[in-house]
């Protein structure tokens, strides 16, 4: 077990911004951490790293109990490494850049440009060694921050939204990127992402985060909404302020913004092709993006508009025979959707 949490919060003037109950991080898999801003994924991550105490709670990594006040924490630091979404490279070669960290590490001289030489390589960039830091594209950036996280040998590396500020060409790259990291080092890999369908691509498993606790689901399927009044004085929910949803069941009262509304991937009812009026409650077409086998569960995310995650039996999959790409509707009964 690389990481166990048990009854950890974090408190920020006063106001908790952290409460998990139980949390454990298996060694050596990809983990995807999702959450809207807020939720407290960088909170999580500070602790993670060990860069900031809880305020109560126990953290265990690797099968030790953490005492964050002691001396051993510098120890740990070095055993997880931190991947921002906006790195900082210092103004001088690409080389330098990752030589720096070996270098206060104490790294002999003679042995440090093998380590650059096979984090350079990992990440593609064996072509820039002597490229200045500073003219690289952001897709780069993003590599040579993994390359300088990789040659420092972690056990876990923390990737803050790595995709996030790149084009969709590098982004495809740094995904494949991160799987063979973690595939030839087993490093345990964890990253934050606001985009469910990269993370489910991805990770072996989903933690997400709302309001500073676990969803007790694997997906997040947590869409923030706007409420419109329509004829009758029926109310549509505007998923994400973009996607309208007749919601079946009842309704907060007032009209506006900000609620957040949870659609229960496992009581959601999928029909081949577009079978019902999306104006009656509960109903949503889209099509397919993207299916997973997941034990004795076959996991679809379904485009709406915005991404929605559906879970199938087998059975059921094998009976619809699906395809990536094939017309769907979504059913969703009463007690499938949660207001939080």
């Amino acid at each position: 077990m690389q990481y166990e949490l048990q009854q950890v919060t974090q408190q920020y003037n006063g106001k908790t911004v952290l409460n998990i109950k139980r949390l454990e991080i298996v060694s050596g898999k990809i983990y995807g951490l999702l959450g809207a801003n807020g939720a407290g994924k960088t909170t999580l991550f500070n602790i993670l790293a060990f860069l900031e105490p809880p305020a109560s709670g126990q953290v265990f990594f690797a099968g030790q109990s953490v005492f964050f006040g002691r001396t051993e924490l510098h120890k740990l630091r070095q055993r997880v490494v931190m991947v921002d979404q906006y790195p900082i490279m210092f103004t001088t070669t690409v080389c330098k850049n990752i030589e720096f960290g070996l270098k206060i590490r104490g790294m002999e001289k003679g042995c440090r440009q093998a380590v650059i030489d096979e984090a350079l390589d990992m990440v593609d960039l064996a072509a820039y060694r002597n490229a200045s830091a500073a003219e690289l594209s952001g897709g780069e950036t993003q590599r040579l921050a993994i390359a300088r996280a990789l040659a420092l040998s972690p056990e876990v590396m923390l990737c803050d939204e790595p995709t996030a500020n790149v084009d969709v060409e590098n982004q495809a790259v740094i995904r494949a990127l991160l799987t063979r990291v973690n595939q030839e080092t087993r490093c345990t890999l964890l990253f934050t992402s606001h985009d469910r369908l990269q993370a489910a691509g991805l990770a072996d498993e989903t933690i997400v985060l709302e309001k500073g606790e676990l969803v007790d689901t694997s997906y997040e399927n947590i869409f923030s909404c706007s409420l419109e009044s329509k004829g009758g004085g029926q109310k549509v929910c505007m998923l994400q302020q973009k996607v309208p949803f007749n919601l079946p069941g009842s309704v907060p009262e007032k009209e506006g913004r900000g609620y957040r509304v949870y659609l229960n991937p496992d009581k959601i009812k999928l029909i081949q092709g577009e079978q019902q009026s999306q104006q009656r409650p509960g109903i949503l077409f889209g099509t397919i993006s993207l299916m997973m086998a997941e034990g004795e569960k076959v996991r679809l995310i379904v485009n709406v508009g915005v991404m929605v995650t559906v879970l199938l039996s087998v059975r059921e999959y094998q009976q619809l025979r699906l395809a990536i790409g094939d017309a769907v509707t979504l059913k969703l009964r009463p007690d499938a959707v949660e207001w939080l």
